[in-house]
């Protein structure tokens, strides 16, 4: 893939408070743009993370790669068969000699290409073609001949990633991904490139540096509320900037100089009028708490620090490290706490009971992580008889009869959101067999159907 580069270069409405001031204001004192730190139109089911299923470990499909279509665009006509192998070695030559082919043709291709690696482990079916495949996903992006086409295109684009990375990649498709965010006149396909861009990033090969300015750019976007790039008060991208930001700051270990800005930003956005808004940009600032404290070490002198920023897990689990605060996530934590408090005991009649059970659950979560950072998605207060202790975090995700998934970390819950984003119904064929996958989100123990064996692996993140 040494010459990927060159190949490709050549080749529902959310209003937040800021938002509705700026409506009111005169034209002559529009504030400018925030500056960057250094640092379809379906939106998804509020049901993100407050759904009996996912509590139970089984989470739905509702979290498609892209808002809208996807799920139908993938799930056409043209089921994966067992002759998988020779379908998609034909779909492959296909997408990679264009000539005389129609959009119809390079839609229905592209969708059997990514629905086929979302259902398979194909990396040794598309090595050595990753340059010419990532080429022809360019031409459909830029030329937007089709809205349908766009979308599919940076699906496909974004399964060949995940399925063989390379240092390569970020950097041939980034400045054409943004292209498509700012300059597309279709929502869902500035949404799509939103999401592929993140996962571009995360998988592709860019630096931290690269890692930062994006974050920073996704920020610009949910700051403006969408204006940024030209598409004001539309709940698709605004939630995919939130989704795509918190899926990357799990790749950096220190966010001290980004989270004030960050953290403000997002408590901005709690105000929106859309749920899946609110939701998202919950869970950054549940991240960004977590992500203001570390386990205190035994090196660590308990006078080298504040009393109030030495905290204890309030239930004395064993094994729950105390934490120690590195920094502010945000400074006026008192008026966030009662916020999130009333999201968490929010009464509203115009939206759905389904809605407002998720915001309820996902924003009781999200201020039990604030006010305890020990406490991570899903905490359960209810008392286990057995053991005279609090059940403690209890989402989990089922990896088929081998065992559970504890996703006891805001860290956890964001790769894995941002996983099955991409990879939906494929995730457990893709952590079973994606090394890639599974190195993204290892478990520290893998619990076995027979409760006996527990296997270690080393963790990612904090």
């Amino acid at each position: 893939m040494h010459d990927l580069r060159r190949q490709a270069l050549e080749s529902g409405k959310t209003v937040s408070r800021k938002a509705r001031s700026r409506q009111s204001t005169p034209a002559s004192s529009t504030p400018s743009s925030a500056p960057p730190s250094r640092a379809a139109s379906r939106s998804r089911a509020v049901s993100r993370a407050g759904s009996e299923e996912e509590e139970n470990g089984n989470l739905s499909d509702e979290t498609s790669f892209s808002t809208n279509s996807i799920d139908e665009l993938l799930n056409g006509d043209n089921p994966v068969t067992d002759a998988w192998r020779s379908d998609l070695a034909d779909r492959i030559q296909e997408l990679i000699d264009r000539k005389r082919s129609s959009v119809q043709g390079r839609e229905k291709c592209l969708a059997i290409y990514a629905r086929t690696l979302t259902a398979q482990y194909a990396e040794e079916e598309i090595r050595g073609k990753e340059a010419e495949l990532v080429v022809a996903f360019l031409k459909s992006i830029k030329a937007e001949t089709s809205e349908k086409e766009t979308i599919l295109a940076t699906k496909a684009l974004a399964m060949t990633v995940i399925t063989s990375p390379s240092d390569l990649i970020y950097e041939a498709v980034c400045g054409p991904l943004k292209r498509v965010i700012s300059d597309s006149a279709s929502v869902p396909s500035k949404t799509a490139a939103v999401h592929c861009l993140g996962t571009c990033t995360f998988f592709g090969g860019a630096s931290d540096d690269e890692i930062l300015e994006n974050m920073a750019y996704l920020l610009e976007i949910v700051a403006s509320d969408g204006a940024f790039i030209e598409a004001q008060d539309k709940a698709g991208p605004v939630v995919a900037a939130l989704e795509e930001w918190g899926s990357l700051s799990t790749l950096i270990d220190d966010l001290a100089e980004e989270s004030e800005e960050a953290a403000e930003c997002f408590v901005e956005q709690l105000s929106s009028s859309d749920p899946n808004v609110q939701i998202a940009a919950g869970e950054n600032i549940a991240l960004l708490y977590e992500k203001s404290y570390r386990p205190l070490s035994e090196d660590d002198g308990a006078a080298e620090f504040d009393g109030d920023d030495i905290v204890a897990d309030p239930d004395d689990i064993p094994g729950v490290p105390k934490l120690v605060k590195n920094y502010d996530a945000y400074r006026r934590t008192d008026i966030l706490k009662d916020t999130l408090s009333d999201l968490a005991n929010l009464h509203n009649r115009h939206i759905s009971k389904k809605e407002l059970k998720s915001v309820r659950t996902n924003f009781t979560d999200i201020l039990d992580s604030v006010e305890y950072p020990t406490h991570g998605p899903r905490y359960q207060n209810a008392i286990n008889h057995d053991t005279g202790k609090r059940y403690g975090s209890r989402m989990a995700v089922r990896i088929h009869k081998h065992g559970v998934m504890k996703i006891d970390k805001w860290w956890k819950l964001h790769r894995l959101q941002a996983l099955r984003r991409v990879l939906q119904s494929g995730f457990v064929t893709h952590y079973e067999s994606n090394p890639v996958v599974f190195e993204s989100l290892p478990y520290e123990a893998f619990r076995c159907s027979s409760m006996t064996q527990y296997v270690a692996y080393r963790s990612l993140g904090s």
